[in-house]
Parts: structure tokens; C-alpha cells; sequence
């Protein structure tokens, strides 16, 4: 790439996002690439993008969260490509759903990998380059689930997400000498979301004590009121707000789910809480 082409496109903005093969990722990706900015969209397939990769503001990468070789060679390649990154957007994430007594191993490590050590290393990785640029953002997309519980059976996912929660806040004081911002955004259901087809189940084939629980949770998930869902243009807009600077909160709720979950969990004591919850699934 010639320094002409660095030059021109180091006076642009650019917002590296992972996770951008569907869903809010990929909203995500061309809303930021509409509005002018750079944007360098990864992905664990961009051999089978076509959409993306048509937009002259996106070039796709290569990226498996989990995988550190991965992790460095699409952060060396965006940041050779543009010249500077921004903003990071730490959106790839997966689900486990299912009795924690039935959960494979495997499974168990594959939930903390994605959602909680994933974002782990691609801030590791982008930390050298926005010291040298003496600053920069990283906006974690967590859900509303890492702040309350209300859906049984999943102990894993909420796990996770609360993970990145303290993750998120703890780095708040060692990066703020460094003017990198840390900002979250707690999302819940959005329409167009394949969130709920993704998910990998713990069952078993024999012991059947969590069978009712677990069927009501499938159906919740399976057959959720599209009017309950919220817009995920919505979840775009906050995420470009944070991007802008122009809001500036740290944690942002949204959707009308999440904040009434919210709530409902800080009006009565702890242990109030979970017994309503608890009585919407017996």
C-alpha cells in the first residue's frame, strides 16, 4: 500500500468489529461504513462474504476470537490497511443454554472462550496501538443478562457475560491514564437476531428432572413475541453514539426488556427477585 494511500486514509475514522458474518455485527459494520467511517469487519468465514466485501468503506478479515494466531494477524492486517484503528467493537459472542449438570467440558470452556476470553484477546492485541496513538475505545457488547438473571438454564451464558462485565470496568482504571475509554452496551432480543438457532443445548438422554424447565425455556426463546423484540438499529445507533463521543456512559441498557428487568432487580431485595423470576417458569 503506498504512503499516499496511508495518508488519505489515516484522515478518516475506523472501527474494527468483530463478529460481523450476521446479525448485529453486520448492521453494525455497514451502518459505521454509510456514515463514512473505515471499517475493518471480521469473521470466521470471509471466504463466503460477498455483501461486505462489495463496500468500498469495509474490508473484511479473517478472525477466530479464540484463536490467537487469528487475533494477531487480523489486527497486523487492519491496522496495515488503514493506517490506525479507533474504536474496537468486541461483538462476536455465542450461547450455551441447558442444565449445568449436563454440559460437556468442551462446551463449558467454548462459552468462556468466546464471550468472555475472546474479548480478552483483542484488547491485548490492540493495546500496544492505541498506547503508541496515545489513545482510543473499546466498546463491549454484553447483554442485559450480564447485569440481572432471568431466564433458568442459563448459568453459562450469564457466566459469561458477567465476566466481561468486571472485565470491563476493572480495566477502567488502568486505561484511563492511557485515554483508552471502556464503554458497554447491554442489548437483549432484536429482531433479525439468529442468536436463538446458534445456541448449544446441554442435555441428556436419560435424566429427564429438568425437562419442564428446559422446555419452557426452549419455547420462551424459540417462539419469542416479535413485539417484545427490540430494533436492532436501535443497538447500532447506541453503539455509534458511544463510537462519536457523543454519549459518553459507560454502561448503556437498552431495550425496554432489559431495563424493566433492571428495574424490578434494584426496587427489592435479591432474594425477591429471583423467587419472582423463579415463579415465571414453575
Amino acid at each position: 500500500m503506498s504512503t499516499q494511500t496511508e495518508t488519505l486514509h489515516s484522515d478518516r475514522r475506523t472501527v474494527f468489529i468483530t463478529g460481523t458474518s450476521t446479525g448485529l455485527g453486520r448492521l453494525t459494520a455497514l451502518y459505521f461504513a454509510n456514515q463514512g467511517w473505515q471499517v475493518a469487519a471480521t469473521m470466521r468465514t470471509p471466504e463466503t462474504e460477498t455483501e461486505l466485501q462489495q463496500h468500498p468503506n469495509i474490508q473484511v478479515f479473517k478472525l477466530d476470537v479464540t484463536n490467537l494466531d487469528q487475533v494477531k494477524a487480523a489486527t497486523e492486517q487492519a491496522i496495515s490497511a488503514f493506517g490506525k484503528i479507533d474504536v474496537v467493537v468486541n461483538n462476536a459472542g455465542m450461547g450455551t443454554y441447558g442444565p449445568l449438570e449436563f454440559a460437556e467440558e468442551t462446551t463449558i470452556d467454548w462459552q468462556f472462550a468466546v464471550n468472555v476470553r475472546g474479548p480478552i484477546n483483542i484488547i491485548r492485541a490492540f493495546l500496544p496501538h492505541f498506547r503508541a496513538n496515545g489513545g482510543g475505545m473499546f466498546i463491549n457488547i454484553s447483554s442485559f443478562m450480564g447485569v440481572t438473571t432471568a431466564v433458568p438454564i442459563g448459568s453459562l451464558y450469564n457466566m459469561s457475560k458477567f465476566a466481561l462485565e468486571g472485565l470491563t470496568e476493572g480495566l477502567y482504571y488502568e486505561l484511563k491514564p492511557l485515554n483508552i475509554d471502556l464503554r458497554l452496551v447491554e442489548q437483549g432480543g432484536s429482531s433479525g437476531n439468529n442468536f436463538g438457532a446458534n445456541i448449544i443445548w446441554n442435555t441428556h438422554e436419560t435424566i429427564k428432572d429438568y425437562d419442564v424447565l428446559t422446555d419452557k425455556v426452549k419455547n420462551l426463546i424459540g417462539k419469542s413475541d416479535p413485539s417484545l423484540l427490540d430494533d436492532p438499529q436501535d443497538i447500532v445507533d447506541v453503539i455509534y453514539n458511544l463510537a462519536t463521543g457523543e454519549t459518553k456512559q459507560f454502561r448503556t441498557l437498552v431495550g425496554d426488556m432489559g431495563k424493566n428487568l433492571m428495574a424490578l432487580r434494584n426496587s427489592i431485595p435479591i432474594e425477591d427477585y429471583l423467587e419472582k423470576i423463579a415463579a415465571n417458569y414453575q
